[in-house]
C-alpha cells in the first residue's frame, strides 16, 4: 500500500481537525497531527501567523516541525492526516516537505462557520476569526480538491474526503 499523507485545511470552525480526527480513527495504522498543537510547543514568545515576519516564521516552523513528524510515521507505514490553515505559501511548502501528499481544502460559508464555532471553544477574537474566513476565500490555497462543507455533518465530510484519499492513493505509483 502506498502511503500518502493527507493535509486537511480551511478556514475556523469548517471541521478540519474533527474530520482529521476521525479519519485517523478509522483506520489500521494512522497519526493525527494537528498543527495548532505543534505551534503551541512555543510558550514564551508565541506568535500568530498574522503577526507580521515572526508570526509567518513561527509558522513555517510549525509546518516543518509537523512534516518532520508525519515522515517519521510514514516510514514506519503509519498513514498520517494534518490539519492546518494553509495560504498559497503554505500549501506550496508542504508540497516540498510531504512530496507525495494530498490537500484537500474545505470550505464552509462565514454564517455556518460561525454556527459551528459557537459549539466549541474558540481561541480566536472575532476579529481573527473572520479574517482568516476572508483570507481563506480571497487567496485560497493551492489545494488537489475543494470541497463545501455546509450542509455535511462530521460522517459527511469524513466519507467524503477518505473518497478523495482514497482515489489520489490509488493513482500512485507503487
Amino acid at each position: 500500500m502506498t502511503l500518502v499523507p493527507l493535509i486537511l485545511t480551511g478556514g475556523p470552525a469548517v471541521g478540519k481537525s474533527v474530520t482529521a480526527r476521525a479519519l485517523a480513527e478509522g483506520r489500521p495504522r494512522c497519526a493525527f497531527i494537528d498543527v495548532d498543537d505543534v505551534r503551541q510547543f512555543v510558550v514564551t514568545g508565541a506568535a500568530a501567523p498574522w503577526d507580521g515576519e515572526e508570526g509567518r516564521a513561527q509558522q513555517r516552523l510549525g509546518l516543518k516541525n509537523a512534516c518532520i513528524l508525519a515522515r517519521n510515521f510514514l516510514a514506519v507505514g503509519i498513514e498520517v492526516v494534518v490539519a492546518d490553515v494553509l495560504t498559497p505559501e503554505t500549501s506550496d511548502l508542504y508540497r516540498r516537505e510531504l512530496s507525495e501528499c494530498l490537500i484537500v481544502h474545505m470550505t464552509v460559508g462565514f454564517p455556518e462557520a460561525v454556527r459551528r464555532a459557537a459549539s466549541r471553544k474558540v481561541w480566536l477574537t472575532d476579529d481573527e476569526f473572520q479574517m482568516l474566513h476572508e483570507a481563506d476565500a480571497a487567496d485560497p490555497p493551492h489545494a488537489d480538491h475543494r470541497v463545501q462543507v455546509d450542509t455535511l455533518d462530521v460522517q459527511g465530510q469524513t466519507e467524503n474526503v477518505a473518497r478523495l484519499w482514497e482515489a489520489h492513493r490509488q493513482s500512485r505509483p507503487v
